[in-house]
């Protein structure tokens, strides 16, 4: 084996919370993530960017924040491939001299306009999906082509479960009777498994991606690991003193979207009248599929180290945002700044972190656009300047974390964005009720929140408007203001007769 670059494997969940792995929730069994945390490093106050697929897988993927992409809601995408503003990871890493594989959801909804969506850089590709679900790249084996029966048995034990498996009978799920092989992960992790046994490159390091579409709802989860938890060991979900949202960036969002508000409402009713046990089950069906995930994990891992492969490796966990899974009066999904939604698993572990780095726990404020110059400086890249992210390996470290808000978008007025700015003990967010259209017109009637995180992690007791702490609202403010004033001035685009010298 000639190469000499570190492997990069890149393992990736959807909508999994921060707290749910092993190493921060006891009652989790996901012994493959909690080994990589124990010898690897945990950025414990890490974040997406968006609280919503879309937006943060591309944000996460380009490097910058989605305000500068223009990718906001689920319904966006950079469609048009010669006028995107910077290669993404993929495309990276070949150029760096990667073999490049990327198995399951990547989200660019770049097929909109393009009839033929190339795969951004993956050479090996392979999809858990139709051909005809709007996630078809040029070139990818499709799950709708080589078991379209399979595909259409998951889909019909899942068809009550509404739009993305997201409505009441999504979240309270079932054991499923479809074999594992069948679901959509479970096709897309053994296309991966089978890759690493007989598709490697010997000649070139390894840059893989796995990334499956649960713990995302719905909650069909294969009987073996739902077995793996009792209902009597779940804990209840601590609800909060008031019956409505009020004051808040999530009770303006619903005043501006009646279908928002409806399916929340929807939920609400259901589980209200919900028994305790019924609710319980759908935390553990949860659980359960986050230890189903850690499981083909632990698989590929198994394959490589019986390879060598893990002797000069780089592993990346993570998730794109979190979920909500009933708190805040039974709110489910994502599309708030709370930290159920925002904060997300981050590790970086592998043969690669210093000894007396592993099994440490890093809090820095982190970002999901630090893993592009991180995974660049890694591979050998020379780094981009224009890029907000910080390499997670290098000294340097933000004042906050930035997360951003621009609605569901799916329907109605666009709303203006929700903007967070988080320490490790303080939450601001700050937000703007009405449409998006006329929005300049009223940036005098900005409202907020602020949260003592190290005091009230619910997240429930909104200090905005408290005298005493009038100082440390100013601060986070001019901070969230000059973070962003200096992200934007950065890039995409940056024009000086110098280049891009005077970003050095």
């Amino acid at each position: 084996m000639v190469q000499t670059k570190p492997n990069i494997l890149f393992f990736m969940t959807d909508q999994q919370r921060w707290d749910c792995i092993g190493r921060y929730n006891a009652h989790i069994k996901t012994p493959t993530i909690d080994k990589l945390a124990d010898h690897g490093i945990i950025f414990n106050q890490a974040v997406c960017q968006a609280p919503m697929c879309v937006p943060s897988r591309t944000s996460m993927m380009f490097g910058y924040y989605p305000s500068q992409l223009g990718v906001l809601t689920n319904y966006g995408g950079l469609h048009d491939e010669d006028k995107l503003p910077v290669d993404p990871l993929p495309e990276l890493m070949r150029k760096a001299g990667y073999q490049t594989a990327g198995f399951g959801k990547t989200h660019w909804n770049h097929g909109v306009k393009n009839s033929n969506p190339p795969t951004r850089g993956f050479e090996v590709r392979a999809v858990g999906l139709a051909r005809e679900s709007g996630h078809y790249e040029v070139g990818a084996v499709m799950m709708g082509d080589t078991e379209p029966e399979g595909l259409a048995a998951y889909h019909e034990e899942t068809k009550h479960y509404g739009g993305g498996e997201e409505n009441a009978n999504g979240y309270i799920g079932c054991t499923s009777q479809v074999p594992m092989h069948l679901h959509r992960d479970g096709w897309v992790a053994e296309q991966c498994l089978q890759f690493l046994e007989d598709g490697l490159d010997e000649e070139r390091p390894l840059f893989l991606y796995l990334s499956f579409l649960k713990p995302h709802a719905g909650f069909n989860v294969p009987k073996e690991f739902e077995n793996l938890y009792r209902l009597e060991d779940i804990p209840d979900l601590p609800q909060p003193p008031w019956e409505e949202e009020q004051g808040t960036h999530l009770a303006a969002n619903e005043e501006g979207s009646t279908q928002t508000r409806a399916n929340y409402l929807n939920k609400r009713l259901v589980w209200e009248q919900m028994t305790q046990e019924e609710r319980r089950r759908t935390t553990l069906r949860y659980w359960a599929n986050c230890s189903w995930l850690d499981h083909y994990f632990g698989r590929a891992l198994e394959i490589l180290d019986r390879q060598g492969r893990l002797e000069n490796t780089l592993i990346v966990f993570v998730s794109d945002h979190g979920e909500m899974l009933g708190e805040r009066r039974y709110r489910f999904s994502k599309y708030c700044l709370y930290d159920s939604s925002v904060r997300v698993p981050l590790i970086l572990s592998g043969s690669l972190i210093p000894e007396d780095k592993r099994g440490t726990v890093d809090e820095r404020p982190a970002e999901l656009i630090d893993l592009v110059p991180t995974l660049m400086n890694v591979a050998g890249l020379n780094s981009n300047p224009q890029l907000p992210g910080l390499d997670l390996f290098g000294e340097l470290q933000r004042q906050g974390t930035f997360c951003e808000f621009h609605a569901k978008g799916t329907g109605g007025t666009h709303m203006p964005p929700a903007l967070m700015w988080r320490k490790r003990d303080w939450k601001l967010i700050l937000y703007l009720p009405g449409g998006l259209q006329n929005a300049l017109s009223r940036v005098d009637q900005v409202q907020g929140e602020l949260y003592h995180l190290a005091e009230d992690p619910n997240e429930w007791n909104n200090l905005y408007g408290a005298a005493e702490h009038a100082a440390i609202r100013e601060r986070m403010t001019a901070e969230l203001l000059m973070h962003l004033a200096c992200a934007w001035t950065k890039g995409p685009a940056f024009y000086d007769k110098n280049g891009l010298q005077a970003l050095g």
